[in-house]
Parts: C-alpha cells; structure tokens; sequence
C-alpha cells in the first residue's frame, strides 16, 4: 500500500463517522466501512424526516482501465444500458500513471461518483510495464459515496491482480441497487440531485455525517488567512476551480470543504441566488456543461483549464488565490476584520483543544467548529442586512459593517457585491478613503 498523504494522515475519523466522541487517529481513506447506528441521522432538507436513514442508492458500478493502444477505457460495468459517457476520464485523473494510488468525487449528469485508482508495476510489454484501473460508483447524492471508499479500495487492488473476475462487483451491484422512484409529475425521469442541502435547523446530525474527517481543519490550515478570500467568493456563489496535479482525493474534500464555507440559516437567504454546487474532479470532457454554469466549485488536474478564463471567476493554484476580473481585484486583498476572524477562529479551536484534554465524554470536534463559526458569521451578515433593508432609511453604515465583523472600507466592494448577488436593497453610504 503506497504511503498516505500528509494531509490524510492528519485526518481524524472518516467521512461517516457521527456523534462527538473522541476522534480516531486513523486517515479517512483506510477506515472500515460502516453502517449507521439508529441515532445518527442523515437528512435532506424536503427530502427526509427526522429519524429518517437514507437509503442505499447505488445505480452503476463500473471498472476503468488505461489501455496502451487505445487510453481510458470502461471496461465493465452494471447495469450494462446506463450512460457513462466521460466516467472513464472523470474516474482517472489526468496525470495518475505518476501515483500509485488516489480517489476521486465527481459528477455525471444527475449522479455523484466515486471511484478508486491504483497503478501496478507488471512485467508486460504490451501494458508497458504498468496497470492502471479505477473502480468506481454511481449515486443521486454523495453524501453516502464514503460509506464504499473501503470496499472500492479492495475491488481496484483485485482488478489489478485478477483482471475479468467481476463477480464480487456484480454481487455488491445486486445488492446496493438504488430503487429510484419517481416523484409526482417527474414521469419516470431522472431523480432529483442532492447538492450540498441548505443548512437549517437539521444542520447539525446531516453535517456530522457527510463531513469527512480533519477534512476542514486541513482545509484551512492549508490555506491559512486565505481562507478568508475563499470564503467571500463562495458567499459570493463565484464559479471557483482548484489546480492541483494528483493526487486529487484530497483536493475534492477542498472543493466539499469551499462549499460549507458559504452555508446560511436563516430563511428567506438565497432564494434568488444559485446553490453553491460541489462538481468535484473536472476535466476537459466538462467543458461544455461548465460554459452554461453560473456558480460552481470544482477541481482539476489539467493546467489547460487556466488558459479557458471564461470558464471560471476565482482559479486556485496551489495556495495561490487569483481572478482575472477587475472588479473582484479588491477582494483578494486580507484586511484587517479578515485578520481578526481568522485569529477568532484560531482562537475558538485551541480553547476546543484544551477542553477535549479536559473532558473525556462528549464534546464538538473541530470540524463542527469550523463548519458553524462560518455559519454563525454569514448569519450575522444577513441578519444585519435583512434589518437595514426593512428600516425607513435603509442606510448601511460603516458601524454596520464593523457589527458584521466586517472592514468598512477594505470589505466595500465585498458588500457592493453581495448586495447585488443576493437582491438586498439597501444604500451603502461607506465613504471610499481619500487617502490610502
């Protein structure tokens, strides 16, 4: 088994472990799979009812092998007439014959993938020394994808060793298969997507369940007070792509982690504005459905995509956070309220550290700290300017901003924009600086 990733390692429990207890030291990737216990609950805002479990919806599995003569290729697959079109790209990332092992998120069409790559040495000229597969899945939702990582994991290494032998695939196929009914006036056609839900008053138990561990604490350490930077365009439901070359496992837990940074709970937020939509792993095969996009957070491995600038607004490369429009220029700058969140946030995770040493029972682990001082953050924002724009004057001041943890002159165009962005009407009467 080839080493780990530093930032795998550091990782906690995996994507479905619930409830507070203590963390595993133990890398998200290698955790046994297991089942729900009756007491942690997933739930999809319209979709399910508290003491709901979502069920098993597995609609393809599939087996991607690199063919010397011929490339990326579906090799098997079940059911044998689903379209999957792309899923041999999607399913092994571009640059993967310079890992050994990796895995990847991503979407096709309506569905949600997983698959698992690994790349071994053979003495085969006809596969030029190498074989390289990845063994993937298909779902509506991907907030259950990581309950099959373990499994995946163990069918990829047998492919490999015993390439044609399916038949464990097709037992886990017949057994998994998503019944996907179809709603009223929806006439048998596709199910309905699940993005990341719109965080309210159920947050808490669907949150603990699909957030994969040490997930957000390596995302922000990674990327420090540009954080910060991020978490404005994702508020901003900007079209956001991460470069990193494989491997790009990690790099999709940054694109779920983007995504969470932008949750608000408070009704009325967001009707007119689009959901921020986790697409996971891109490549060039994405183009086109890409073009028609609005608002999305992705990641690729291909550097082609930072030429394509009218596919994205914000491109990360590495930790380097960068946009080609003018007007979002003022955005990547750090101020000093950036500053001071960031120290909170600092702040609020040592004092959980101390009090986990502490306390041996329950208590929230980081990712739940994370996920809510953003929560809290955002909520703060709107509240302030749902208020304002109900007032008789509808006047935002720069007392206003400072209420909102915000930089009355450094956070300008930012609350130019997400006024514009989310429909608020309220006069901003900030005063740029006559001087710098």
């Amino acid at each position: 088994s080839p080493p780990q990733t530093p930032e795998l390692q550091a990782g906690g429990r995996g994507w479905g472990s619930g409830g507070g207890g203590r963390s595993v030291a133990e890398p998200p990737r290698r955790r046994e799979t297991e089942e729900l216990g009756a007491a942690e609950v997933l739930l999809q805002p319209g979709r399910l009812e508290l003491g709901d479990v979502e069920e098993d919806q597995v609609v393809a599995v599939f087996v991607v092998t690199f063919d010397p003569r011929s490339g990326n290729m579906v090799e098997w697959c079940l059911p044998q007439d689903i379209d999957l079109e792309g899923v041999e790209f999607k399913s092994m990332a571009s640059g993967s014959h310079k890992i050994q092992s990796d895995f990847i998120y991503f979407r096709k069409g309506p569905f949600f993938g997983l698959a698992c790559f690994a790349n071994m040495p053979v003495e085969s000229e006809l596969e030029r020394g190498a074989r390289m597969k990845s063994v993937g899945i298909l779902s509506p939702s991907y907030t259950l994808l990581y309950r099959y990582m373990h499994f995946l994991e163990n069918q990829v290494r047998h492919q490999l060793e015993t390439p044609g032998h399916y038949s464990h695939l097709a037992a886990f196929y017949e057994d998994k298969k998503g019944v996907l009914h179809a709603g009223p006036g929806r006439g048998g056609s596709l199910p309905p997507v699940y993005w990341l839900p719109s965080i309210h008053r159920y947050m808490y138990p669907e949150m603990k369940i699909t957030h994969p561990a040490g997930c957000m604490s390596q995302f922000i350490k990674f990327f420090g007070e540009q954080i910060l930077i991020l978490w404005k365009f994702a508020l901003l439901r900007k079209r956001i792509l991460i470069f990193s070359p494989p491997p790009v496992g990690v790099v999709c837990y940054r694109v779920y982690c983007c995504c969470c940074l932008a949750n608000v709970s408070l009704p009325g937020i967001g009707g007119t504005i689009p959901e921020s939509k986790p697409f996971f792993y891109v490549n060039v095969a994405d183009i086109e459905s890409l073009e028609v996009e609005v608002s999305y957070v992705a990641c690729t491995t291909e550097k082609i995509f930072e030429e394509k600038r009218e596919l994205y607004d914000v491109y990360v490369d590495n930790q380097n956070v960068k946009t080609h429009h003018d007007h979002l220029q003022p955005l990547l700058k750090i101020n000093s309220a950036d500053r001071e969140k960031y120290r909170r946030l600092n702040e609020q995770r040592q004092m959980l550290l101390y009090s986990q040493e502490l306390e041996e029972d329950y208590n929230p682990c980081e990712e739940d700290l994370f996920v809510l001082f953003f929560l809290e953050q955002n909520n703060r924002i709107f509240q302030t300017l749902l208020e304002v724009s109900a007032s008789q004057d509808k006047t935002l001041t720069a007392e206003h901003a400072r209420g909102m943890g915000l930089d009355p002159q450094g956070d300008r165009s930012f609350l130019t924009d997400l006024l514009e962005a989310y429909g608020i009407d309220v006069m901003l009467v900030i005063d740029n600086p006559c001087c710098p």
